[in-house]
């Protein structure tokens, strides 16, 4: 391991200094290179500092190499795709273990991005990924038979709400990767079961599984206001997954419409709840809560909004100031050797962050937040 890091750094050190001569001669107007530069010292310090909560293909890594390949498709700068060639080789392309599982798929939108954008050396193996998609969609289990009766409501196949990033993005971009359409019918399927189950119509939010319903009962959980709770990183999650699916998903899709109203309809909640100093709380709806901003979803909304307005599908008037002034906060959020901080640890609930708290996946949406925040000006 410790070989391989040494190897790990000596190439993105090369690559680092390749890219800032490229900066430096830049010849596009709008270019900014603060945002890059900031971008570059997040990858450099995370690289140096790899984590992770089970394995080197879990979902805290499959969220952080979406972020990667994010920056190299903004940027084209070659330090991205190094480190991102770099973490497929050496986990043999695999994805997790437990295939009913959302979160051990994500780790392949990495692998495909790689496959789509540099497909000259026939690099990367995507048979472990289609076997994952393949026994996840169509495969039986406890979840999908409705078996599992514990209270966060395991019944469908995606109970909790940040499976909503983790899985479908991943077999909507190998249906177009591989030009199989019926992978985004059945994707579809099991995504209306989880909107069905936790989207709350009136707050356009989601709960982030079934404990944090409101069923009308005076056991339902709620914020010390009185409020329901709704936690910022799970609909993070959720906002910055419909993006991606979005991106990648046929204009001509039969039910594309429901995922562009969805996303239209939580943009807006999210915008109209933006705290004055630009970042999120951990807690969307009691802000009093856990009074500070918190990276990780912060950095997901920022991706998707600006995605929203570069793409056309958001006001670019209405979005933009917000926009810019959470990114200017997430930037204040990153330390001087590039780590970034104020990010909530890895959990299913509100719960407070700190300068120095970080998660790989935190740099992840950082990553992803710049990537879209990049090209804003040249719309």
């Amino acid at each position: 391991m410790k070989h391989l890091k040494n190897i790990r750094l000596i190439v993105l050190a090369i690559l680092s200094s390749a890219f800032f001569i490229n900066c430096s001669t830049a010849q596009n107007p709008i270019y900014n290179q603060s945002i890059e530069e900031s971008m570059i010292k997040a990858l450099e310090w995370q690289e140096a500092h790899p984590i992770m909560a089970l394995a080197p293909t879990d979902w805290t890594n499959g969220a952080y190499y979406v972020g990667v390949a994010r920056a190299h498709k903004a940027t084209k700068a070659m330090m991205y795709m190094a480190a991102l060639k770099n973490q497929g080789y050496w986990n043999n392309w695999q994805t997790f273990k437990r295939l009913h599982h959302a979160d051990d798929v994500a780790i392949s939108y990495s692998y495909l991005y790689i496959d789509m954008t540099d497909r000259r050396r026939n690099f990367v193996d995507l048979e472990p990924t289609k076997k994952f998609i393949d026994a996840h969609l169509y495969e039986p289990d406890a979840w999908k038979e409705g078996k599992d009766k514990s209270a966060m409501g395991k019944t469908i196949l995606w109970w909790w709400c940040d499976a909503l990033f983790m899985a479908p993005p991943v077999i909507n971009l190998y249906a177009k990767h591989t030009k199989q359409p019926k992978y985004v019918d059945d994707m579809h399927k099991f995504y209306i079961e989880t909107y069905n189950q936790l989207y709350d119509k009136e707050e356009h939010l989601f709960a982030r599984d079934m404990r944090f319903v409101w069923t009308g009962s005076k056991k339902d959980m709620k914020e010390p206001n009185g409020k329901k709770i709704f936690w910022s990183r799970g609909n993070g999650w959720v906002l910055a997954g419909l993006a991606l699916l979005l991106e990648d998903m046929p204009n001509d899709y039969k039910h594309r419409s429901f995922y562009e109203n969805l996303y239209k309809e939580m943009a807006a909640k999210i915008l109209s709840i933006q705290p004055e100093d630009g970042l999120w709380r951990t807690s969307l709806l009691s802000p009093e809560s856990y009074d500070h901003g918190e990276v990780s979803g912060s950095g997901f909304y920022t991706f998707a909004l600006a995605w929203g307005v570069n793409n056309g599908l958001l006001d670019k008037a209405k979005y933009t100031p917000a926009l810019k002034k959470a990114w200017n906060a997430l930037a204040d959020c990153q330390h001087e050797d590039g780590r970034v901080g104020w990010v909530q640890n890895i959990g299913a609930s509100p719960e407070p962050a700190s300068f120095d708290s970080w998660q790989n996946f935190g740099t992840g949406a950082f990553l992803m937040a710049g990537s879209e925040i990049l090209k804003l000006d040249n719309q």
